[in-house]
């Protein structure tokens, strides 16, 4: 079933990451086994080619015929974060940036107050963004404030592979702002954590390193695809509330006598 991302729409909710595989076949055969239909990509982290075009990553990942969301990984500053945007739009040619803006180099967290002024930047110079932040909901709720359509909260630290360290503020975040488009990003580390997500009506995952620094890749890819599939299915058909006893599930209305157990005497 399609969905819109961004005004685009889409079959897939997995975006993937492209950094850290063990050769460039395995990325690709990674990304087929994922489905995915756009992946991320960052300007910082990779080397152009010597006349300042892209180099040979960036001509397989075309290859791959997916949509590119390249991202500010890297930066500290808002200022910063504006121009690797803007070279980024000249270079993948699209106006979806994924803003990132450092604030911790111990965790990666991201700055919230760079973050908002760099998107509210942003914006205003024609991107569509997509703003990586913690799962604060005052943050996201700046973020929507200032025109962010999709927001991507993350799990749990980058890179970390800790899963949902903070599932109630991440259910609160999508009760509060039931409008956006939010998608899962970061602290990612087995396809439980993306069922987990994708039931609390989180509408994708961004992830990266679960995949990328797996045994294999491949299967990983694959098997997150099926996660976040079932995990939206989950969603949609109902999940079950917990009880706090025993229910039974065959009730004993219509059965014969002789099957309902001994009878007092």
């Amino acid at each position: 079933m399609t969905w819109t991302l961004a005004d685009v729409p889409l079959s897939s909710r997995f975006i993937l990451g492209t950094a850290g595989y063990p050769s460039p076949q395995i990325l690709v055969e990674a990304i087929e086994a994922a489905e995915a239909e756009v992946v991320t990509v960052s300007l910082r982290r990779q080397v152009a080619g010597r006349d300042g075009q892209p180099n040979a990553f960036w001509d397989l990942l075309r290859g791959a015929g997916r949509r590119f969301l390249p991202n500010t990984a890297g930066c500290h500053r808002a200022h910063e974060a504006l121009v690797t945007a803007q070279m980024a739009r000249e270079v993948f040619e699209t106006h979806w940036i994924k803003l990132e803006v450092t604030g911790d180099d111990y965790n990666l967290q991201p700055d919230p107050f760079e973050t908002v002024e760099a998107a509210t930047a942003l914006i205003r110079d024609g991107f569509e963004v997509f703003a990586y932040c913690t799962d604060d909901l005052v943050v996201c709720q700046r973020l929507a404030d200032s025109g962010c359509r999709v927001l991507m909260p993350w799990g749990a630290p980058i890179g970390s592979g800790r899963g949902l360290l903070n599932p109630y503020a991440l259910r609160t975040i999508r009760e509060r702002l039931p409008d956006l488009t939010l998608l899962i990003d970061a602290g990612i580390g087995s396809p439980a954590d993306a069922v987990s997500a994708m039931q609390m009506g989180y509408d994708g995952i961004l992830l990266n390193s679960a995949v990328s620094q797996s045994a294999d890749p491949v299967r990983m890819a694959q098997a997150f695809r099926l996660a976040i599939e079932a995990g939206r299915l989950a969603y949609q058909a109902g999940v079950m509330e917990p009880q706090e006893r025993a229910v039974p599930t065959t009730p004993l209305i219509g059965v014969p006598f002789w099957q309902q157990g001994p009878r007092g005497g």
